[in-house]
């Protein structure tokens, strides 16, 4: 008997004869819904338990969840089966029978055929939605993990729709429905150019430019920023005034027989894998800062690998968040430009937001830079990878590769013959490339004093930074040399020439709002918004622990101390510190001490004060004042 399986609105099980199974509430619906989102996959025990507790998972957890799987395969009975995987579970069903599943087919098949049949496929996709995904299940960290890639899924398959309503001429249906959507992504430009351009075509230009005064509102509102491209495009053409000026979006070839290709050369599917040549000038690096300093001894670094014998393939730039990794690789990048002939890819990949891009989007995207025609783009990553690797072959090309999340989100993207060279920047050390893939790591730290006080006079004059030299030093120091936050408070005194130095110094000594002032009115421009970005993808246990030691007054914390403040065992405790390395929260010592930032400790204070109940709190300064007073070795 057939079952079907529902993640694009609540969670839900359901036979073939519409009777609904109940799965009660609780966590039970979230180890579902795992399990549903990564059906014949299996998943880890670790990874159910991250899921299924929003903080430190008790030690009950290990039997807990397999309460909860063993109550699932009892309602599965005769419909599905969940199967033991090692140290984890699979549930083993038709793909078909997940609407999530059946959503992302509809939506690759929409984009292979023309216009009429794609809207149809896109509408059937859309409607099996019926609320947010995974609407209820409890626990915000379980919805962010499962439901983004879905929710921003659905966004792109409306975008989709919009633009096949358009060409097709259906206006007034567009309208209908792009206001809807516009209602819940109001910061949506893409949707907002698009009902516009219906409203044009539809002869109603004074509401098409109510609408983009309204996203313009809230755009500089919300992000403090201005209307980009689509939008300033779509407001350009209302103003015109000539429904006939409408932008079409290009037709797509027909699926059957030979299209001309661009250039005039006839192109068929049979030549899917021939390598074509680029177009002129691939060049997507951003444009280097102007006014960049310093960092001659990773420049070095990143030089001496360059001329090694075999030389990597891939160089990893690690550090924390705000300390200049991408600006310091777009300035390689342009210095390696004539090493690289044959032209610079480049794309954020997203890996520390809500929104990660997948590797197969970004393919999607190089294949195009790289001249191949979209029909003969392949559906799979596999695929794509392998077509790209292909258009690489015997080049000289530079790929970088920014904000890489983790190994298997930057891997398919990584050139594989000689010649061509990926750099990846990201907050992670990505130790699967290096172990895997042969890639060598060049670790970003804070800039020297020297360098630190170049980039402020460089900001602010000089002059200036000489003749108030001492404040400027312990400007510098309450920074803790972080490029990010020297430069939110030199664009703050920017703002205010007639300040003294010190009056800000003075500013940033309590250490209560040092956070809140190293911080502007884009909400991305900001110290502790940039350091959550890095709290926010730790595991639960990572997480619990980098609040506790916020409770630690010292910027050196020795393992046993970190043991003792969280209440667990030392080698518990060193797993833990390590993925705080990784994320570069920590810095590990010799002799099992490790150092943060002054920044990164107020962060961790304010954390625990938030989120660690009271009682907890005064538990674990307990705990690590009973152990401080132990007779015994040195403690540390």
């Amino acid at each position: 008997m057939m079952v079907h399986l529902r993640l694009l609105g609540p969670v839900e099980i359901e036979t073939d004869d519409g009777r609904s199974l109940p799965l009660g509430s609780g966590r039970i619906r979230t180890v579902a819904a795992a399990l549903m989102s990564e059906v014949n996959q299996p998943i880890p025990m670790n990874r159910l338990i991250d899921l299924a507790w929003e903080s430190e998972p008790p030690a009950r957890a290990r039997g807990v969840v397999p309460n909860h799987v063993h109550r699932l395969r009892r309602l599965l009975a005769g419909h599905a089966e969940i199967a033991t995987r090692g140290q984890g579970y699979a549930l083993v069903a038709d793909p078909c029978a997940v609407d999530a599943h059946r959503f992302h087919r509809l939506v690759v098949e929409a984009r292979k055929t023309e216009p009429p049949e794609a809207a149809t496929l896109l509408r059937q996709a859309l409607d099996l939605w019926r609320g947010e995904a995974l609407a209820d299940v409890p626990g915000e960290r379980a919805r962010r993990t499962l439901g983004t890639g879905l929710s921003q899924a659905r966004l792109a398959a409306r975008q989709k729709l919009g633009e096949e309503l358009l060409l097709l001429g259906r206006y007034g249906e567009l309208v209908t429905e792009a206001t809807a959507w516009i209602i819940e992504h109001p910061l949506h430009e893409e949707l907002t150019a698009l009902l516009m351009r219906a409203l044009q075509a539809s002869g109603r230009q004074a509401e098409a430019l109510d609408h983009y005064h309204r996203a313009r509102r809230h755009l500089s509102e919300e992000l403090g920023i201005d209307p980009g491209p689509a939008l300033s495009q779509a407001y350009l053409a209302v103003l015109s005034g000539d429904r006939g000026a409408t932008p079409r979006v290009p037709a797509r070839p027909s699926a059957t027989g030979p299209r001309t290709a661009p250039g005039g050369n006839s192109a068929t599917a049979s030549d899917r894998g021939s390598r074509t040549a680029p177009p002129p000038g691939v060049d997507q690096l951003p444009p280097a800062l102007g006014d960049f300093c310093g960092r001659a001894q990773e420049l070095a670094a990143l030089d001496r690998h360059l001329d090694r014998e075999p030389r990597p393939a891939c160089v990893v730039l690690a550090g924390g968040g705000g300390v200049g990794k991408t600006t310091l690789a777009v300035q390689w990048a342009h210095q390696l430009k004539e090493k690289f002939p044959d032209g610079q890819l480049f794309a954020d990949l997203r890996g520390f937001g809500r929104s990660p891009r997948s590797a197969g989007t970004v393919l999607s995207e190089f294949l195009s830079a790289l001249g191949v025609p979209e029909r003969k783009v392949p559906d799979s990553v596999q695929e794509r990878a392998a077509l790209y690797r292909a258009q690489l072959a015997g080049r000289r090309m530079l790929v970088l590769l920014d904000n890489a999340g983790t190994a298997d989100q930057t891997r398919p993207l990584l050139p594989a013959t000689p010649g061509s060279l990926a750099v990846v920047t990201s907050r992670r050390r990505l130790s699967g490339l290096i172990v895997r893939d042969g890639a060598t790591l060049v670790t970003v730290g804070a800039l020297t004093s020297g360098d630190a006080l170049q980039l402020l006079g460089n900001a602010l004059g000089r002059q200036r930074i000489e003749a108030e030299r001492e404040p400027a030093l312990a400007l510098v120091e309450q920074c803790d040399h972080l490029p990010l936050a020297l430069r939110i408070a030199a664009a703050r005194l920017m703002a205010h020439p007639e300040w003294p130095l010190a009056c800000w110094t003075q500013r940033l000594a309590d250490e209560r709002h040092r956070l809140h002032e190293l911080s502007t009115h884009d909400g991305d421009l900001a110290v502790e918004a940039n350091l959550y970005l890095s709290y926010r993808v730790l595991s639960s246990g990572a997480a619990r622990l980098f609040r506790i030691l916020g409770l630690h007054p010292g910027p050196c914390v020795g393992v046993r101390h970190a043991a003792a403040l969280a209440g667990r065992d030392v080698e518990f405790t060193r797993g833990h510190l390590a993925e705080l390395c990784d994320a570069h929260l920590l810095q590990e010592q010799a002799e099992g001490h490790y150092v943060r930032s002054e920044l990164v400790r107020l962060y961790a204070a304010r954390l625990g004060a938030a989120e660690e109940p009271r009682s907890e709190q005064d538990l674990a300064v307990q705990r690590l004042l009973s152990y401080l007073v132990q007779p015994g070795p040195e403690h540390g």
